[in-house]
């Protein structure tokens, strides 16, 4: 059984390890799909398109973070081949099987949590705060999904229990008056929310899909509870300064 354990221990650490660095790369600027992509592929050895390859090799940040994933899942590799030969060599048929329910179960159980969408937030937020106090990265909240020109971007925002947006509906929140609007709500209990109303409230664990200028965005993901009306005062002079019209 210890081979069994190790291979899960390897396997739930690889799967952290790939979190990880799809935070940090999503953090240097690339949007979160594709820097999961990344990740999972550099991790696998999978490899990329030229396209794809420029985008990391042209970013020092991505290129060590990419060039450390190869490395480890290799070596990750190697470890489960051997745990898994190791787990099975020279068992009875009924230990066998016994081995062999216990690793369904083990891998089960990881595949439930990397697919988790509560897991995957609470590990994205703890990700992102020790990048705040460890690193010199942003450790953002929000991530690229779309750029559409001129700065203007559709971008994922992640909401934490003490921003400004949280617990107001989209009508107290007066989004629009700062160039921004809300496309969708991905709740926090995995269910979308297309179109959402004015009357729809905005609650800790949600992903806001938003449409709007790259900055509005930022500053809407760095706003402040205590100087949240203060900020939004300002965000709606900047949207007029670029052009805007009140929303």
């Amino acid at each position: 059984m210890y081979a069994i354990a190790s291979l899960l221990a390897v396997l739930a650490v690889s799967l952290l390890v790939t979190r990880v660095a799809t935070v940090v790369l999503a953090a240097s600027g690339m949007s979160g799909e594709a820097a999961r992509f990344q990740a999972r592929s550099a991790f696998t050895g999978a490899g990329f398109t030229t396209t794809e390859s420029e985008v990391v090799v042209s970013h020092p940040v991505r290129r060590r973070v990419v060039m450390l994933l190869m490395l480890v899942g290799n070596i990750g590799f190697v470890a489960v081949a051997s745990s898994l030969i190791l787990g099975f060599r020279g068992d009875a048929v009924g230990a066998s099987w016994m081995r062999v329910f216990v690793l369904a179960a083990g891998l089960l159980l990881l595949v439930y949590l990397s697919r988790s969408p509560w897991v995957n937030r609470w590990l994205t937020a703890l990700i992102g705060r020790a990048l705040r106090r460890w690193t010199d990265m942003a450790g953002r909240d929000s991530a690229v999904l779309a750029d559409l020109g001129d700065g203007y971007v559709v971008s994922e925002l992640a909401i934490e229990a003490d921003d400004w947006v949280s617990g107001s509906t989209l009508r107290e929140l007066r989004l629009p008056e700062e160039g921004l609007l809300v496309l969708g709500i991905n709740r926090d209990d995995g269910d979308y929310e297309a179109h959402p109303g004015p009357d729809s409230r905005v609650s800790c664990g949600d992903v806001l899909v938003l449409y709007g200028h790259a900055d509005a965005i930022a500053d809407l993901d760095q706003r402040a509870v205590d100087d949240g009306d203060a900020s939004h005062a300002r965000a709606v002079q900047r949207h007029m300064a670029r052009g805007g019209v009140p929303g």
